[in-house]
């Protein structure tokens, strides 16, 4: 049953996927500045390239989280959204605060953004991922109070299920956690460690309890498998998360003059994370093998199993690679780095918004199930160009940084960090063609919805 209030997820949809493009787009000039130092200097700075890199990121991932909870909630609630005029006004505000916050980083000196939105009057600027001025924090912050009361009084008023509750769950951690980025002590090693209680927790956290509930609910509807089967693997998978994602924060206290005990627990809880996305992986494939239906949407379903795949071999293989203490000493903040935190983010996030909008932008367009075969065929091959350039990227970045890691810090005479990115320079090079096939296939996504008008009936 579709329900007429889901209806407010569209627009968060495709504002998700127009800053996605806006990612993509500034993750290639940065690519170019890698190799070619001047590339669209004075006009656009490799800081403030990557400052709108990385918020877009951030930006477009809540856009696409707050749609699919639009869309998931009154199904699993059995009832319309308490408020989708809310819904609306949150939407706008959000877009257009986090347009103006875009055109401030590339228009202004961040210095001279700064004094002008008032970050004097309590600083909370200039910390990698949380470069947004106090007013769009105090912004964000807003909106999502507003959200969550609207999610809130829409599951108060109807079914309550597991997912929905775990879905909330992990909202509520989301928010709740942002308000760390309002604190910024002056004492480095202070500022660090609760630093990560946003960046870490977040992603290693609430936002798998976010993944997994989406993740469950499209296996449902994509398989028909009994809930109750579902959800006793969605409790066992949140669990687990819970358990290595939380004291696992200590793997980001090794180097920062923490106490030594970190090294210890941060290395153990660490080793643990990838389980609970092996688990992910196991549950998938389980479901689409024991499924009760063959739906029509065979790109949703592509969508959902790469999630789990992809997720695993980003948050779990490749952080397992450097996550152990003695390890990480010679890693940290390598190439190696960069790699895992794009098969991670690409793996659990991107992927699970992607198959959100793949299985539910057809029914919100009344097209049925989906938009028609050649829709499904362009939207296939967008997903295998997209994840065979994310794993190229991956293997790129991994290369560069073990030779950066022998050159600039293992050899018996060290090379000098400008020295050492002058060798791995092919490395950037491959890595920002591989960038280019990616977009290729993030246009051929957007292509989709438009390569088929016919409605197609289905079950849903």
């Amino acid at each position: 049953m579709v329900y007429q209030s889901q209806a407010v997820a569209k627009p968060y949809f495709i504002a998700a996927l127009g800053l996605f493009a806006g990612q993509i787009v500034f993750g290639l000039i940065m690519g170019l500045q890698y190799v070619i130092g001047d590339f669209l200097f004075p006009y656009i700075p490799f800081n403030v390239a990557r400052m709108v890199h990385t918020n877009l990121l951030i930006v477009w991932l809540l856009f696409g989280f707050m749609g699919a909870t639009y869309y998931l909630v009154p199904e699993e609630s059995e009832t319309e959204l308490y408020s989708p005029r809310l819904a609306l006004i949150l939407f706008w505000t959000f877009l257009v605060a986090g347009t103006l916050t875009i055109l401030g980083y590339l228009m202004v000196p961040y210095a001279a953004l700064a004094k002008l939105t008032g970050n004097d009057l309590l600083p909370t600027m200039g910390r990698e991922f949380l470069e947004q001025p106090t007013l769009t924090k105090a912004g964000i912050v807003v909106v999502c109070l507003g959200f969550l009361f609207n999610i809130g009084m829409t599951l108060l008023k109807g079914r309550k299920t597991a997912i929905s509750l775990i879905l909330l769950g992990g909202l509520t951690g989301l928010a709740l956690l942002f308000l760390f980025s309002f604190y910024n002590p002056t004492n480095l090693v202070l500022d660090k460690f609760f630093w990560w209680w946003v960046v870490h927790l977040w992603v290693e956290g609430v936002w798998e309890l976010i993944l997994g509930a989406i993740l469950a609910f499209l296996l449902i509807k994509i398989t028909g498998v009994d809930r109750e089967v579902i959800e006793k693997w969605l409790y066992i998978i949140i669990a687990m998360t819970l358990i290595t994602g939380i004291v696992g924060t200590g793997h980001h206290y090794f180097w920062i003059g923490t106490p030594e005990f970190w090294q210890w627990w941060g290395s153990i809880f660490s080793a643990l994370e990838p389980v609970p996305f092996f688990m992910m992986v196991v549950f998938a494939f389980n479901m689409v093998n024991r499924r009760r239906r063959n739906h029509p949407n065979k790109a949703a379903t592509l969508w959902a199993l790469g999630t789990a795949v992809m997720a695993f071999l980003g948050a779990g293989v490749w952080g397992f690679m450097h996550t152990l203490s003695p390890v990480n000493y010679y890693t940290h903040g390598t190439q190696i780095t960069a790699a895992h935190g794009h098969l991670s983010f690409f793996g659990a996030y991107v992927m699970i918004v992607l198959a959100m909008i793949s299985y539910a932008m057809p029914l919100l367009r009344g097209h049925g199930a989906t938009s028609g075969e050649r829709s499904q065929r362009l939207e296939m091959l967008s997903f295998w160009l997209m994840t065979i350039s994310m794993i190229a990227i991956t293997l790129f970045l991994t290369g560069a940084g073990i030779l950066q890691v022998f050159l600039q810090r293992m050899a018996s005479a060290p090379m000098p960090f400008m020295d050492t990115q002058s060798q791995i320079a092919l490395f950037y090079w491959l890595r920002e063609g591989a960038g280019v096939f990616f977009l290729v296939g993030l246009v051929l996504y957007l292509a989709s919805f438009f390569a088929d008008r016919e409605r197609v009936a289905a079950p849903v």
